[in-house]
């Protein structure tokens, strides 16, 4: 037993003798002296017994000791003893703009298709970039770890109705299964194709990315088989077959030209270094021109007699750093790819190229402001004889965001020139010039 611990016993037995009834002693100095110790050692043991009911600190002796690191993120179990990650984010938009612009108005917004001619602008309001992403990671079974993915946003159109704005319905973005072995993955189920490399930097363009299918940023996602395989930390080979597509499925899962043609085909491949990366992809298809059973309608675009189409495409994207300063971009060039949102979105015997580059620039704290050029250039004689319309598109954009923890803010201007082919009585081309001003704040979870 500590020694304190029976000197304080000793105190307290005595300190009984003295308080039992029937002992009268007289009050000398020597028992005041006595006494005024037991008090002092009858305090020491309470702050004893406070010390042993509370966790002990030790502290060093070069200075205090560090504060507890924070609990770990709670994790949601599964039924086969994996577990789940809920991720995601909030983006809700306020805009204004003085044309209407393809894939929608707002957070969609891409390319001009009409001007107005009485209003010169309205406002709006959109939150369908708002994201839900399930992200499971299952046991190891018999030498492969497994896992699976499902995400989605609110980019499936409206319901119909009165309050139709305000009832987006969501849509699947991606659903797949992971199956890895040793540094292979393998991947089964709809998910980007290689073609979607690099993104551009924006507070409102998500889930439609600045010169998505208008100005150079080509790509889409596809059900398929992936193959991953890093061959060192810095080179990495992605392999897809993908399912086929094209413009004319008027049934989903239907015998379409791409469904009833070939596979889409993709190889990547991707270098990356402490201060840049870069990738270069390959692409085929082939489309069946006159569908299952030899139809009589030729399904491949105005024009095109022949039984199928060769889809062909190459792709190089690029990253690098310079202190505080970023710059990336992608540029293509291909034929007949239009299920790529390539060629401004058209689809026909069209080739074409198109590319965009972004700079960045990270000030000190939270601020950060980019600045976007992108344009998609078809060749005209093949646009028109497809009995398409759009020879041209250029993006401008330019946006300064505020980030902080799980929050960003940010304001942006997009301008955007969209080159048509004029009526068959005229020589001259016709542009069509959209702006949009925007505010989006984000929560991320």
């Amino acid at each position: 037993m500590d020694s304190r611990i029976k000197r304080t016993a000793t105190a307290i037995a005595v300190a009984t003798a003295l308080a039992m009834p029937g002992v009268a002693l007289a009050q000398t100095d020597t028992e005041k002296a006595l006494e005024a110790r037991i008090a002092e050692l009858e305090k020491l043991v309470n702050e004893m017994a406070a010390k042993q009911a509370a966790p002990t600190v030790v502290v060093s002796e070069a200075g205090p000791a560090a504060a507890p690191a924070p609990a770990p993120a709670p994790t949601v179990n599964t039924a086969n003893k994996g577990s789940l990650t809920i991720k995601g984010f909030v983006i809700a938009s306020l805009y204004a703009q003085d044309a209407n612009f393809a894939f929608g108005n707002g957070q969609s917004a891409e390319f001009p298709t009409t001007e107005y001619s009485k209003d010169s602008w309205f406002l709006g309001g959109d939150v369908r970039n708002t994201r839900l992403t399930l992200d499971w990671k299952g046991p190891e079974v018999e030498g492969f770890n497994v896992g699976g993915l499902l995400e989605a946003d609110f980019f499936g159109g409206f319901p119909g109705g009165a309050f139709t704005d305000e009832q987006p319905n969501p849509r699947m973005r991606l659903a797949y299964v992971d199956i890895t072995k040793g540094k292979t993955t393998y991947r089964i189920g709809q998910a980007w194709s290689p073609m979607f490399g690099n993104v551009p930097v924006s507070p409102t363009h998500v889930a439609f990315p600045l010169g998505y299918g208008a100005a150079g940023d080509v790509g889409w996602r596809y059900p398929g088989l992936f193959v991953y395989h890093p061959f060192s930390k810095s080179t990495k080979l992605t392999l897809a077959a993908m399912r086929g597509s094209w413009n004319d499925g008027s049934v989903p899962f239907g015998g379409g030209a791409g469904e009833s043609g070939t596979p889409q085909f993709e190889a990547r491949l991707d270098f990356s270094g402490e201060t840049f990366s870069l990738y270069l992809v390959g692409h085929y298809d082939q489309k069946d021109c006159n569908l299952v059973g030899d139809q009589a309608v030729n399904v491949c675009g105005a024009g095109y007699t022949k039984k199928s189409l060769d889809g062909t495409a190459i792709e190089v994207g690029a990253k690098a750093k310079f202190g505080n300063f970023s710059l990336q971009g992608n540029l293509y060039s291909g034929t007949a790819i239009g299920q790529q949102f390539a060629h401004i979105t058209q689809f026909g015997d069209i080739s074409g190229w198109g590319g965009w580059v972004q700079g960045s620039y990270k000030f000190s704290g939270p601020w950060s402001a980019n600045l976007y050029y992108g344009l998609d250039d078809p060749d005209d004689k093949d646009v028109t004889a497809s009995g398409n319309s759009r020879l041209k598109n250029e993006m401008i954009a330019a946006s300064v965001m505020y980030s902080k923890g799980p929050y960003v803010f940010g304001i942006e201007w997009l301008n955007d020139t969209l080159t048509t082919a004029g009526p068959s009585t005229s020589f001259s081309d016709v542009d069509i010039e959209g702006n949009q001003l925007s505010f989006s704040a984000w929560y991320k979870f």
